[in-house]
């Protein structure tokens, strides 16, 4: 009934923002687009490019995509850059995020050879982009990591560490100049679900439940090391700022008068989320997180922790890495409490515990996994503001999947209507600081997984035409006039 009560304020909230011009997106809140390197790029080797975990997975795996394709040309935006920004600058938005491909600037994935074809083409685009007003916000890393790597661990192997920072260094000395708003790595969490299959499988087999957090190990330390080259060598003079962008699933209690349901849907966010977020906000992994995992590895009979630990050093390295927030949000789940498995095969879902399901009276869309729940948004923003002393957010990504083409795309519409309403009463009736928004996506891409079988795009591209054409679908005239008037009708 609880639940039921507090479903029904969010609905009234939503009308009541959505009939009153009175409230509007502050001054200094950015609308954006977002997009990735490896999903709409091409171009797999052209230029001196070289070659990633993706481009083998596509050539080699391709089984393991719904639709046998790969990101070979996707949406040609190689070549096609140029129409790129000016769809972008067509909707009006303050700033475009983008992905760096590692190895189109780096062919090796590592050393000192750096490819200048693969500068001089993301020279055009940022130039291109300042040129009309838009602000380039730059991802150093979206999963597509060089295949050298790979039959090393990849992100399980810290080798990958000082090569990342070596990255990073590049990238800021080529392109910061022109670059204030920075992400070092976009969803940590699907980085390290792929060591379980969960994406792709593109990397060598591990143990689970071990895997995963040698992954986020990793990552976090990399993320570090890239915050501190930035901030200590280049920030002074480029005055820009530098997070990372971590996606959440947000964990309602089944019942919220329950206990138990309350804390195993605190503890799957902090298990999914929170393992990232404290140790960079905080200080370490969530105590909860550290002593599950260590509980259980017990029963399992191991010598130790299957969650690897940091040194104080390394605590404060990572601490504090962060000028904003950036999330991705796509899903809400309830979660009610349930007795812990038996000890079998480990791996971090099981250590997380509790038991998730959405409501089957939920709103769908073309992606099985996406249900629209805007009070979902508002739920979690709020919890981030409670949880870390309210930072600065950005909403990196946030969008709808149609699996079809789709021109009159009410779904879409809808679907940022109410999710813009949820993040506009974030701020405005609970005091969040949330500072921007960005749709995903663009275009239709390359959906790693999916392939093309879904459609995420404010602009339709035409993938059986050799020109990949891109179209506006309705809902670029809603977003639009949301940009323009930046209210929300």
């Amino acid at each position: 009934m609880l639940i039921v009560k507090e479903f029904a304020l969010v609905l009234f909230l939503s009308t009541k923002l959505c009939n009153s011009q009175e409230w509007k997106f502050p001054d200094d809140f950015k609308f954006g687009v977002a997009t990735s390197a490896f999903q709409i790029e091409g171009g797999w080797d052209a230029d001196g490019k070289g070659v990633s975990i993706w481009d083998v997975l596509g050539h080699n795996r391709s089984v393991l995509v719904k639709d046998g394709s790969n990101g070979d040309v996707a949406c040609d935006s190689y070549n096609k850059w140029e129409e790129d920004v000016m769809m972008v600058k067509n909707l009006g938005v303050d700033c475009y995020r983008i992905s760096l491909s590692w190895t189109r600037i780096l062919p090796e994935g590592y050393g000192t050879k750096i490819n200048p074809a693969g500068v001089d083409y993301y020279n055009k685009i940022i130039n291109k982009l300042l040129e009309n007003g838009i602000e380039p916000v730059i991802t150093l890393y979206h999963w597509d990591l060089p295949q050298f790597f790979s039959p090393l661990g990849g992100w399980t192997n810290p080798v990958v560490v000082e090569h990342f920072a070596y990255y990073a260094r590049t990238v800021f000395t080529l392109f910061g100049d022109r670059i204030k708003t920075w992400i070092t790595i976009n969803e940590p969490r699907l980085i390290c679900q792929s060591y379980k299959g969960l994406i792709g499988d593109v990397t060598p087999n591990f143990p689970l439940g071990v895997a995963e957090y040698l992954c986020a190990h990793n990552v976090l330390k990399a993320h570090a090391e890239a915050y501190h080259i930035y901030d200590r060598e280049f920030r002074f003079k480029q005055n820009g700022k530098i997070s990372i962008t971590l996606d959440i699933t947000w964990s309602e209690p089944a019942n919220a008068s329950n206990p138990e349901d309350v804390r195993a849907a605190e503890q799957n966010v902090l298990f999914e989320f929170g393992i990232y977020a404290n140790p960079i906000m905080g200080f370490d992994y969530p105590r909860v997180v550290i002593d599950r995992v260590a509980n259980r590895s017990k029963l399992e009979n191991l010598s130790g922790s299957r969650l690897p630990k940091f040194t104080f050093a390394e605590k404060l390295r990572i601490k504090g890495t962060y000028d904003f927030l950036g999330i991705n949000h796509y899903i809400t789940m309830y979660t009610r409490a349930a007795a812990d498995p038996p000890v079998t095969r480990p791996n971090l879902d099981v250590d997380a515990g509790g038991e998730r399901f959405r409501d089957p009276s939920w709103e769908g869309c073309g992606a099985a996994w996406i249900k629209v729940v805007p009070w979902g948004l508002r739920r979690l923003l709020n919890w981030i503001k409670n949880t870390y002393h309210n930072p600065d957010i950005i909403i990196t990504e946030s969008g709808y999947a149609d699996d079809s083409e789709v021109f009159e795309d009410d779904g879409r519409i809808n679907y940022y209507r109410v999710y813009l309403n949820a993040t506009l009463q974030a701020i405005l009736e609970d005091g969040v600081n949330v500072k921007g928004y960005m749709a995903w996506s663009l275009m239709d891409n390359y959906e790693w997984i999916y392939g093309y079988t879904l459609r995420f795009g404010l602009y339709h591209v035409n993938f059986t035409d050799p020109n990949r054409t891109r179209t506006p679908k309705k809902s670029v005239e809603y977003f639009k006039n949301v940009t323009k008037t930046r209210t929300i009708n």
